[in-house]
């Protein structure tokens, strides 16, 4: 079991930016279910107690659970809600690293997320037709962060092909504008707080790229407030004691500085390859590089 729990750390740790958020969205789907097998042992019943988790269209309910807004978009209502919502944040998320940074991803989601969740809560306030749901209505998924996502990667390379299954290659701004409109249709549904949330995160995704055009980053907040939370969970390093002064006569011969020398000139020249493809992708898009140039700087990406 150790070694299980090991092996799950050891790729948490040297996966990107979407693997971890897969893997957290997925460890909390999986602790709920834990949590509701353990109580339920007790005939304690949790469904009162994810309420405590999931963002309400109430505004009194949400000044008492402010917090929501960021839980939220890790609450799922079920699996295959979870496995939909995190095939969607592999796939646009994989592609997104070609064109942004993995800080502009993390940053997205958390932004995408919160103009989701507000977009929700404002409409369910001001729409009439909302009015009999009110007090009783609340918002799961990270479906609106990945519609972010998804829609910041349209903008940005809007002609990349995308395969779909019975149809083929389609544009990534068409499928994106499909996406929009099937939210605004059907808007009135039964899940309508799921496409008001969605229709926010869109919005999100267009704001981010176009501030990134302009030279801003609505994402910056959010990766500066969560550097800052994660520098209060990480575990303080022990100073080290001073090492006595030792004299040491520098041995270091003519193939050692030969060999610094070469890994030197190849991290440069590795540098300049990465700097040349990226400056191919920004002038002709995606869709001109070869494909040992989309190798290449998906694994530049990952360092």
């Amino acid at each position: 079991m150790n070694g299980f729990i090991e092996d799950l750390k050891r790729t948490f740790r040297q996966g990107n930016i979407v693997v971890r958020l897969i893997y957290i969205n997925v460890a909390v789907y999986v602790l709920g279910l834990l949590a509701e097998v353990a109580l339920g042992l007790f005939n304690i019943q949790v469904a009162h107690l994810w309420s405590y988790l999931y963002l309400p269209a109430d505004l009194l309910q949400l000044l008492r659970r402010p917090w929501t807004l960021i839980t939220y978009m890790f609450m799922h209502a079920g699996v295959w809600h979870l496995l939909g919502n995190m095939l969607w944040l592999y796939w646009f998320g994989r592609l997104f690293l070609y064109f942004f940074s993995s800080k502009h991803l993390r940053g997205l989601y958390v932004v995408g997320g919160l103009m989701g969740g507000l977009f929700y809560i404002v409409s369910y306030n001001l729409f009439p037709v909302f009015a009999g749901d009110l007090y009783s209505a609340t918002l799961v998924g990270a479906s609106a962060s990945v519609l972010a996502i998804a829609v910041a990667t349209a903008v940005r390379e809007p002609d990349y092909r995308i395969n779909l299954m019975l149809i083929g290659p389609v544009r990534l701004k068409y499928f994106a504008l499909f996406i929009v409109l099937f939210d605004i249709l059907y808007v009135g549904g039964s899940n309508a707080g799921g496409h008001l949330a969605h229709l926010g995160g869109a919005l999100a995704g267009w704001w981010f790229v176009r501030g990134i055009n302009r030279g801003y980053d609505i994402t910056h907040w959010a990766n500066v407030c969560i550097d800052a939370i994660g520098a209060l969970f990480r575990k303080r390093e022990r100073k080290p004691r001073k090492p006595k002064m030792k004299v040491h006569v520098n041995n270091a011969t003519g193939n050692d500085r030969k060999t610094d020398y070469d890994y030197n000139a190849r991290k440069k020249a590795q540098s300049a390859e990465v700097d040349h493809i990226l400056e191919k992708l920004k002038k002709s898009g995606y869709s001109s590089l070869t494909d040992e140039e989309k190798r290449k700087l998906f694994d530049a990406s990952k360092r």
